[in-house]
């Protein structure tokens, strides 16, 4: 993963053979260089590869992983939206106790996947984490991919769950209007079950 994560060629996105580009703006570099440096301080958490970042040119924070000791490390819980990553290493014997932890840790719910042989734990995760995730991918990155022609929508905090390239995102740009027309109209304003018995 370390070797992996060092070839990654970084800079502007005119260049095709770059894999890292720069974040959207200041507030979003800001952001993941705090989180970074208190990643740094080493409390509760470790800086695996990556960790620098630059804005004399452009936002550009290189690729990182950050190793959470806590499962509820503050990276854990929140949405980065940047080149940073957060690992947590569970306990094998303790799966389902991780489903629920993976399950309750956040209010967001964009992305999620899930890497297993055991077709037994992809059922198993994929049913437990229904909630957890807008998107879930099984054996494949949680980005990129064109399933459901680019869908793009979490559950929870993170959206309402509309998927951009299907129906349902049609709802997102049309006005619904219910009508309701009564051709035995009420002559008092009390209901039925208003009358005193």
């Amino acid at each position: 993963m370390i070797a992996d994560i060092e070839s990654f060629k970084m800079g502007t996105v005119e260049d095709f053979r770059n894999f890292i580009n720069a974040v959207i703006d200041e507030a979003s570099f800001d952001k993941l260089a705090g989180y970074i440096d208190q990643a740094k301080k080493g409390k509760g958490a470790k800086i695996i590869v990556g960790g620098t970042y630059d804005k004399s040119k452009g936002y550009f924070i290189s690729p990182t992983v950050i190793e959470a000791k806590d499962p509820m490390y503050t990276t854990m819980c929140t949405e980065l939206f940047g080149p940073v990553l957060s690992v947590h290493v569970y306990d094998e014997t303790k799966f389902n106790q991780t489903l629920d932890l993976v399950d309750s840790t956040s209010n967001y719910a964009l992305t999620g996947s899930i890497f297993s042989q055991d077709r037994a734990a992809v059922e198993l995760a994929t049913k437990r984490l229904q909630n957890a995730a807008g998107n879930f991918y099984i054996n494949d990155k949680p980005t990129g991919a064109v399933v459901g022609q680019q869908p793009f929508g979490g559950a929870r905090g993170s959206g309402t769950n509309d998927k951009a390239g299907s129906m349902i995102n049609l709802l997102r740009w049309v006005s619904p209007r219910t009508i309701k027309e009564t051709f035995n109209p009420p002559i008092d304003y009390r209901y039925p079950f208003m009358s005193e018995q």
